[in-house]
């Protein structure tokens, strides 16, 4: 009887053994399983993160190769580059390139930086603010400072809202020479000659630069004021008043 009890209870102690080895194999398959998880959800959860990183920059539009694509060209350039050969070289569209620059601009804005990007005409120049110049002349050469006299602004003015133009076609309506206040313009690069008349002769045509917008803070020639008939007969008076001056000082001579 006692020995009938104890191979009971040895039988109970093995099935008991085998249960709880059978327990540890199930935790142990079990522990690798929660890691997989674990890492997938990790890796769904940095997805997800890097997803909702780009969707900004998508419903914004942002183009962020191009931006810097355009950025670089200009930066290596150094001058303006026209629209239309930026798409050319960049193989997209001049409607992409002008998105894109407008995204720039307000970027460089926001983020306070020092570079500005100016539209002239259909071009694209990157340049420095104004407000960094003190800083800039300490490396660089110090440009050369333009002083332009009321003859010069005046003949400058003419030729903006007149252009192409002929010389001749100044002095007739200024009624004086206007010979050294164009040299004057063009060693400052405000004017530059476009062409030829085709007329006898073949007089010079002048027009102004993308110096000249610079200077005057203006993107394009349709920014400019309306030249009013006003302005145009106070241009003749004060030419006339100079040309009086000039006899005058013959005179006196």
């Amino acid at each position: 009887m006692e020995e009938t009890e104890n191979m009971q209870g040895e039988e109970i102690k093995e099935e008991t053994a085998t249960e709880e080895m059978q327990n540890e194999e199930v935790i142990n398959e079990a522990v690798p399983e929660t890691e997989a998880q674990k890492e997938a959800a990790d890796s769904e959860e940095a997805q997800s993160e890097e997803s909702e990183n780009e969707e900004p920059d998508r419903k914004k539009g942002r183009d962020p190769e191009l931006e810097a694509a355009i950025e670089a060209v200009l930066f290596a350039t150094g001058n303006s580059v026209k629209m239309s050969r930026l798409a050319e070289v960049l193989e997209r569209t001049e409607e992409e390139i002008r998105e894109a620059a407008e995204r720039m601009k307000k970027s460089y804005a926001k983020a306070g930086r020092g570079l500005i990007l100016t539209e002239l005409e259909d071009a694209l120049q990157l340049g420095t603010k104004g407000e960094y110049y003190e800083y800039l002349i300490k490396l660089a050469k110090t440009p050369r400072r333009m002083t332009l006299s009321d003859t010069a602004i005046e003949t400058l003015s003419i030729i903006a809202y007149k252009q192409p133009v002929t010389k001749a076609e100044i002095e007739r309506i200024r009624g004086v020479s206007c010979e050294h206040a164009i040299n004057r313009l063009l060693e400052y690069e405000l004017i530059e000659e476009v062409g030829r008349l085709d007329a006898p002769g073949r007089p010079l045509l002048f027009g102004t630069t993308e110096q000249f917008l610079r200077s005057f803070g203006v993107r394009s020639l349709g920014e400019l004021p309306v030249m009013s008939p006003e302005l145009m007969q106070d241009f003749k008076e004060q030419a006339e008043a100079e040309a009086e001056e000039d006899l005058n000082v013959k005179v006196d001579v």
